[in-house]
């Protein structure tokens, strides 16, 4: 699909480009044949935009973002229209090209109504027509392009809104009328949907020109068809209504990315980086953010000389929201932790307090495991958190643990304990949904069996930090160019033991 894509792009390049070469060589008999040289300035004003739209589709070749298809489409349209504008300026007047002016003329209208239907689609796409009145407009702008396209195609039966007369003169008929009602409709519909859009006044007054300034232009040359001035008007208000829509779009990106970067240092910044140094237990987490910054976050602390707190965490939402409901909810969690507790019951306190001051109808999900070092009982709860994977026989299983709502979901949300006991060497790893859920190119999933396995792969008695770098480093070698969209956070807990154990096998 991807590869489709750019070969569109490239093909409506290699289209702009070749036409633009076209045109201007199209244009050197206007300067030396006598029957020519009245369409002399038609022939520059085509020249002159064939090149203009060339170079205006190469600049948007590598933009993304709503309408920019449409667009491109519209740069295409307008192009095309120069190249029949020339042709038509060749075989207008001369009684042999009869045929031909005829098929360049109904080209050139059926241009003409493409055109008018993807500036409807893009500024639909790029303003966010809302209302009734935009639902009607969906259905009817194209069952009116679909009705005047069939009228026009049926010129080729019987002269109905145009003829060219024997002497190779094009003539509008006395139906031509209908052509304009279309145009009226349109325009009337598109407009008010403009007006009615939630932007800025600069962003509608450019999407306007495109409707005003080929009408009034079209008033002043008397109505007359196929002026290339016409289509130098429509191209002028196609980059101003570009330049001012991007240039609204680009300061809003930025904004945006400000915003990104600032949840991303809050992310990041409340994580601890300095992991404990004892005989006990080894323990080592990472975090790498997203360009689209979630709420991931992990913690580690103390809760008395015997007890080790570990908590991961998801929050829903993005951006800075949600970068404030993780630092709260870290809070939260650390604070009922130091006051006691089983781990359920410490989340349970938690939601009920979340769920008190919820306004924004977040939520997080949590895994929270207790450690008592000095016996290797560990207990954990889990607030609809991804299952943690357990290696108790020198092989990494899924520990399918007691599930509860996440945290902020409902304030009845009951939790329970899941308990294990264990022995020297037992390690646990735990892991957000950006683990899991990480994408290649096709779009599947790296999953749960290939993080199972990825930590299978890791040699016995790595560190940690080794550990958590190993599942990483599968989870790019699967995903390879594919973007990442989600935090990858990861916590790893390997059991020594006892002090006391410890000191002796030292001894």
């Amino acid at each position: 699909m991807i590869r489709k894509l750019k070969d569109i792009k490239l093909y409506g390049l290699i289209f702009t480009v070749l036409s633009t070469l076209f045109v201007i060589a199209l244009s050197a008999p206007f300067f030396i044949e006598e029957r020519l040289q009245p369409y002399l300035y038609n022939a520059g004003i085509d020249s002159m935009g064939a090149l203009i739209c060339a170079a205006l589709f190469y600049g948007c070749m590598r933009q993304d973002g709503s309408g920019i298809k449409h667009f491109r489409l519209l740069i295409i349209s307008v192009c095309a229209s120069f190249v029949v504008n020339e042709l038509i300026s060749y075989s207008v007047l001369v009684p042999d090209y009869r045929t031909w002016c005829f098929v360049l003329c109904l080209l050139s209208k059926l241009i003409d109504l493409a055109m008018i239907f993807l500036f409807y689609l893009y500024v639909r796409e790029t303003l966010g027509f809302e209302g009734k009145l935009a639902k009607f407009a969906y259905i009817l702008i194209p069952i009116l392009l679909i009705v005047q396209t069939l009228i026009t195609l049926g010129n080729i039966i019987t002269p109905v809104t145009y003829l060219i007369t024997a002497d190779g003169m094009y003539q509008n008929t006395a139906a031509y009328l209908i052509e304009e009602i279309f145009l009226a409709a349109t325009s009337v519909l598109t407009t008010v949907l403009v007006l009615a859009s939630h932007n800025p006044v600069s962003q509608k007054a450019a999407a306007l020109m495109f409707i005003f300034l080929p009408l009034i232009e079209y008033g002043i040359i008397g109505g007359s068809f196929g002026e290339a001035s016409q289509y130098g008007i429509v191209l002028m208000s196609l980059i101003i209504m570009y330049c001012v829509i991007s240039n609204y779009k680009s300061r809003k990106l930025a904004a945006t990315e400000t915003e990104l970067n600032m949840a991303t240092e809050i992310q990041v910044g409340s994580l601890p980086t300095t992991f404990p140094d004892r005989p006990e237990f080894e323990l080592y987490a990472s975090m790498d953010p997203a360009k689209e910054v979630g709420g991931d976050f992990y913690d580690f602390f103390m809760i008395d000389d015997d007890h080790l707190a570990i908590v991961i965490a998801d929050v829903s939402g993005k951006g800075v929201p949600a970068a404030l409901f993780m630092m709260s909810s870290k809070i939260y969690i650390n604070d009922h932790a130091n006051i006691g507790g089983s781990p359920a019951e410490i989340l349970g306190r938690v939601n009920k307090l979340v769920c008190a001051n919820n306004n924004a109808h977040m939520f997080v999900t949590v895994w929270l495991g207790i450690l008592e070092i000095s016996t290797g009982k560990f207990t954990s709860a889990s607030a609809g958190h991804e299952y943690p994977m357990i290696n108790t026989s020198g092989k990494y299983e899924i520990l399918k643990d007691k599930h509860g709502l996440a945290i902020g979901a409902f304030d009845i949300s009951k939790y329970k304990n899941t308990e294990i006991q264990l022995k020297k060497g037992d390690s646990i790893f735990v892991y957000t949904d950006g683990v899991a859920e990480a994408t290649d190119a096709n779009n599947e999933m790296f999953g749960t069996d290939r993080t199972v396995d990825a930590l299978n792969a890791i040699p016995k008695g790595a560190s940690q930090k080794d550990v958590l770098a190993g599942v990483r480093a599968a989870v790019d070698a699967f995903v390879k160019d594919a973007p990442q969209f989600d935090d990858l956070t990861m916590v790893g807990l390997k059991y020594n033991g006892p002090a006391d154990n410890a000191a002796t096998e030292e001894q």
